[in-house]
């Protein structure tokens, strides 16, 4: 079987499932597990370098209808996948299914496409059990649900705690929506401004005053920690920011938001235990304090 995948959570999706030697392309942004998705072909790439692009100038490109993502329709057709994994969530992140519905209607193979739109935790183990059942390992897929549902299940009596804020965009403030609150209240915190399954629209920056969030979690989508470290000071300038609890806690953490919280894969099982972990006072490598206690 030929793989394609149009999408980097279905990448890890196929990885976890054992078929990544089937996997014959992928997306620009593919990159887990680590060293082995190098050798697999790239079918897209970004309509622009978001490296010289500030946070603020990306979102009003998306909301121009730049196009994000250029998919390689003769690439792709040479690949001739069997399958196809893409996704009709949010055109932002990744290729959009109009963009890949149109390039197969082109192809001589006639591919199995297969969209991923998951907006909760039980719709993103869901997904795993979708792909196991078209990719032939749906004992592969169940097992490895069975193990995600375990860990998940060891942080769910926990009473909710702190209150909590994560933001999956940073100019302008933009509220992590979807399974994120999940993600918090498994770990045992209060999610603030955004409920589970939600599609979150930007917020001005009072809302976040507003809240008073005992912990900031800053994961904005497609960030590595590294571009994020880089442009958090700028929340410094904001109005109210040194008197958030937040702040005076030193509880304001960047973390890998592709890795464990962006993408709807198999990690945001850690994504939750990371956040466990902060809420218990301790110090994930996964994450990076942004402000010291004082």
């Amino acid at each position: 079987m030929r793989i394609v995948s149009l999408l980097p959570a279905a990448t890890d999706l196929v990885a976890v499932l054992g078929r990544l030697p089937d996997l014959v392309g992928r997306t620009h942004e593919c990159d887990w597990p680590a060293g082995e998705i190098d050798r697999v072909p790239v079918v897209t790439r970004a309509g622009f370098d978001p490296d010289a692009l500030s946070s603020r100038e990306i979102s009003e490109a998306t909301h121009r209808g730049s196009g994000l993502y250029t998919l390689d329709s003769a690439l792709l057709a040479r690949l001739a996948p069997d399958v196809v994994l893409t996704q009709d969530l949010c055109e932002v992140c990744a290729v959009s299914y109009r963009q890949v519905s149109e390039a197969v209607r082109t192809l001589d193979t006639g591919p199995l496409v297969v969209s991923l739109e998951p907006a909760t935790l039980d719709g993103v183990l869901d997904c795993l059990r979708q792909v196991g059942e078209v990719l032939d390992v749906p004992d592969r897929a169940a097992a490895e649900i069975a193990a995600l549902r375990r860990r998940l299940d060891a942080h769910g009596s926990r009473l909710p705690g702190q209150r909590v804020v994560a933001l999956e965009w940073l100019d302008p403030i933009w509220p992590a929506g979807h399974w994120v609150p999940e993600q918090i209240a498994l770990a045992g915190g209060e999610p603030l401004l955004a409920t589970a399954g939600e599609h979150t629209r930007p917020v001005p920056w009072d809302a976040v005053v507003e809240a008073r969030p005992d912990v900031l979690l800053l994961m904005p989508c497609g960030f590595a920690p590294e571009r994020t470290l880089a442009e958090a000071p700028a929340l410094a300038d904001l109005p109210g920011w040194a008197d958030l609890p937040a702040v005076r806690a030193g509880q304001v953490w960047v973390l890998d938001g592709p890795a464990y919280f962006n993408r709807p894969g198999p990690r945001v099982v850690r994504g939750a235990e990371i956040l466990a972990e902060i809420l218990r006072g301790g110090e994930p490598g996964e994450a990076r304090r942004l402000t010291s206690r004082r």
